[in-house]
């Protein structure tokens, strides 16, 4: 049976000492040029000290129009080497692999972030989204490509390509709004080319033994559930993928639209032939037994997401005991700023509800 504590190898690069990995989490602690604060080096830092096999960053931006969000963490400039190149040295000298997740927007931009009507795959009236011409799609590929090689050069191990949650990837998959009528569009052959294209040039343009994960989400945005598992199945077979990410909010609910009871959505996935690519999952794993729930469940690793941002440790209480569960929530600002939040972190937690509060009573 496999357990947290057990290493994980991949095709290319560093095995991971344990089956869990930092989610990409926004934070909003980067500066306003993209650059990453001290606060931010600091907060991923501690979870790698707190025993995450592999920690990554928020996402970051491949081109400066594809912002989502204040304070995000830039990869789109030369600019941004030098911190990148700092955090990437404190989390090998700490003992995890690191990764950036490579990351743009798309119609999700704030045209007051941004500074410009924000730009995807086909026109929005109510985001005031305009279409990329098919030359700007192509520059958009070779973006997501160059910080690949950014990341690369910063010393980081690996990347991961984000194709979830309804960013400009996920656009693009948009089944039911995606009808471009060049090669991106129409046809889910079509809809998908792009993030195969990003693949494979991440994979062309980096050393051999650099790690390339893909997040993918199969619910919500229009995504077509039939069409994402035919997706995953596609690039776990491809061999170009050292791993995929499978963000699924809740590991263990129905998929929508199936009624309570029928197969939980992990199974969906895990139960797909995956090569040499390994299968992770994210979604509600707050506890040791989740954690060992979804490798029993045939996850190869699991990624924590708030957990890891109630306890830096997380990882590394779960190795040392099968009972560990996160505190639960609401918790103090002064227990979120021990465990290594910045001051613009714990606020943005404030904002979701029922996070931050009065502690609850044991």
């Amino acid at each position: 049976m496999t357990d947290c504590r057990q290493p994980l190898t991949f095709a290319r690069g560093p095995a991971l000492k344990n089956r869990m990995m930092l989610a990409p989490l926004t934070n909003l602690q980067s500066h306003a040029d993209g650059t990453l604060s001290d606060d931010e080096i600091h907060w991923l830092t501690m979870r790698a000290k707190g025993g995450f096999g592999l920690v990554m960053t928020a996402a970051a931006h491949v081109q400066r129009q594809g912002q989502g969000f204040p304070g995000q963490l830039g990869i789109w400039s030369d600019d941004h080497l030098p911190r990148l190149t700092e955090l990437a040295t404190r989390l090998r000298e700490n003992g995890a692999v690191s990764s950036v997740q490579l990351h743009h927007a798309g119609m999700r931009s704030p045209r007051d972030v941004i500074g410009e009507a924000p730009q995807g795959p086909f026109e929005d009236a109510e985001t005031g989204t305009r279409a990329l011409s098919t030359a700007e799609v192509e520059q958009l590929r070779d973006d997501f490509i160059a910080a690949a090689v950014r990341a690369e050069k910063a010393g980081f191990d690996g990347v991961e390509i984000h194709g979830a949650h309804g960013y400009v990837l996920a656009q693009f998959l948009d089944a039911e709004n995606n009808r471009r009528e060049d090669r991106y569009g129409g046809s889910f052959e079509n809809r998908k080319r792009l993030l195969l294209e990003v693949i494979d040039g991440v994979r062309a343009a980096t050393r051999a033994d650099f790690q390339v994960g893909l997040r993918l989400s199969p619910e919500r945005f229009n995504i077509d559930f039939a069409e994402a598992k035919a997706l995953a199945q596609e690039v776990m077979e491809g061999g170009k993928l050292d791993y995929l990410d499978m963000s699924l909010w809740d590991c263990f609910k129905a998929p929508v639209g199936e009624a309570e009871g029928a197969a939980p959505l992990i199974s969906h996935f895990t139960a797909l032939p995956r090569g040499n690519t390994r299968l992770g999952v994210a979604g509600k794993i707050m506890d040791a037994a989740k954690v060992q729930a979804c490798l029993d469940a045939g996850a190869d690793f699991v990624l924590i997401g708030r957990g890891a941002i109630l306890h830096h440790d997380f990882a590394a209480r779960c190795v040392a005991d099968d009972g560990f569960a996160s505190v639960k929530n609401p918790v103090s600002e002064a227990h979120l700023r021990a465990e290594g939040l910045g001051e613009a972190f714990v606020s943005y937690m404030k904002t979701w509800p029922g996070f931050v509060g009065e502690p609850v009573e044991a």
